[in-house]
């Protein structure tokens, strides 16, 4: 999968779908200059009424409940550590923790408190290489069994597993997201619900692994853009039509839970894991274990995302539309896309910016005179069952799609 965006995202993003996304951002720059008032302390009043207390209460309560009341969590013998990244999680993770009766989770001291300068990480973004470093040796010290991560603003999350070896493993978004959905799913055939009216979501660049699991287990599958602003909209949606979503995903570490919270949660996330992991050492199981065994079950499945980093739009624009125009000489007046990569045969294209929407089965063909934006993705099915030979293929693929399709050295591309 090949995606691309253009430079340096702010440290808070809101998002705000249309129409009123351009009324908010009209009104904000017509305010400007901020408006000075005197007057009473409006927490002095006593017509003010502060919820905080009440909504954290109910935000746990909510969380407590995604819980299996069967699991005696408090007698796990599994060691945890955890790190806010310099963030605000620490105070709702522990307190989580409590009232799900964890035994307290060892905190990474030095990124326990917000700091807006991050001082001990290049980027705290727990995907980024080196950023679970002083946690994993937090973990070391302590002899912990698992390390969690939440990010700054604590709506995504990041685990790794200590291995025999005594070294570190840590998830994937797509693998977490694949271990989340089957504990979803576990929860919903408690329920005795009818399997056909649940529904599961996950962004188009993520991991098909929960496709295949939907069509052998039976429930829907639906992706959507990127975005928690698409895949909330697309729950709504699937609720509408009478499906119920307990569980949506995309594979940067972000996993919404549950029908009250349409986003990402990354307490939420942290809780159902550290439940997960309590109740798989009760069975003698390690959640790497468990991930195998649903390979087994669904098939193999791995992704390798990573991206690369251009300043230029013009430069991006250019790259992209060489990719739609791949073949513009053998068919000048209708442009295709690539049709192999790396010796592999590319048997669909997946080109949101086009107007194609999601066709699987079916490349796209753009014609000239097609608007389209400058973002552009392409999905390529690996095969085999082998965990080996597909990460041999992944890997000959990457290289190739760096060196022939966006020529990263050509345009001077840089690479994470």
């Amino acid at each position: 999968m090949a995606t691309k965006s253009i430079g340096k995202m702010p440290s808070r993003l809101l998002q705000i779908i249309g129409p009123h996304d351009t009324g908010i951002a009209q009104a904000i720059l017509d305010n400007l200059e901020p408006k000075l008032r005197q007057g009473p302390d409006v927490y002095a009043s006593s017509l003010c009424y502060d919820p905080t207390d009440e909504m954290k209460d109910s935000y746990f309560a909510l969380i407590h409940g995604m819980a299996n009341p069967s699991i005696c969590v408090g007698e796990s013998p599994v060691k945890f550590v955890n790190t806010s990244m310099h963030g605000v999680s620490d105070a709702f993770a522990s307190e989580a923790f409590r009232r799900a009766g964890f035994k307290p989770y060892i905190a990474v001291e030095e990124q326990r408190i917000p700091d807006p300068d991050f001082p001990t990480v290049r980027f705290p973004n727990p995907e980024e290489k080196g950023a679970l470093d002083r946690a994993i040796a937090t973990a070391i010290r302590s002899n912990a069994d698992y390390v969690m991560a939440q990010d700054p603003d604590s709506d995504r999350f990041s685990a790794a597993e200590r291995q025999i070896d005594g070294d570190f493993t840590t998830f994937t978004g797509d693998q977490l997201g694949t271990l989340f959905a089957t504990r979803i799913l576990a929860r919903y055939k408690r329920s005795g619900k009818p399997l056909d009216q649940l529904a599961m979501v996950a962004s188009t660049v993520s991991s098909k692994m929960i496709e295949a699991m939907a069509k052998q287990e039976g429930f829907k599958f639906v992706d959507c853009l990127t975005g928690f602003k698409f895949i909330g909209n697309t729950a709504l949606d699937l609720n509408r039509a009478g499906y119920e979503v307990p569980f949506g995903y995309e594979e940067a570490i972000g996993f919404m839970f549950g029908s009250e919270i349409r986003d990402k949660d990354g307490i939420a996330a942290t809780m159902i894991f550290a439940e997960m992991a309590a109740e798989l050492r009760d069975q003698g199981l390690t959640v790497q274990s468990y991930l195998k065994g649903l390979y087994d079950k669904y098939g193999y499945f791995e992704t390798r995302n990573s991206y690369f980093i251009c300043p230029d739009p013009v430069k991006v624009d250019r790259i992209f539309e060489g990719l739609r125009n791949f073949e513009d000489m053998v068919h000048p007046i209708v442009k295709r896309y690539p049709r192999s990569i790396a010796g592999l045969t590319v048997t669909s294209v997946i080109d949101l910016t086009a107007g194609h929407g999601y066709d699987k089965q079916h490349p796209p063909v753009r014609m000239p005179n097609e608007r389209h934006r400058t973002q552009g993705i392409l999905l390529h099915k690996g095969c085999g069952n082998d965990p080996a030979q597909v990460s041999a293929v992944l890997l000959r693929v990457v290289e190739y799609l760096a060196d022939d399709w966006m020529k990263a050295s050509e345009n001077d591309l840089g690479r994470p």
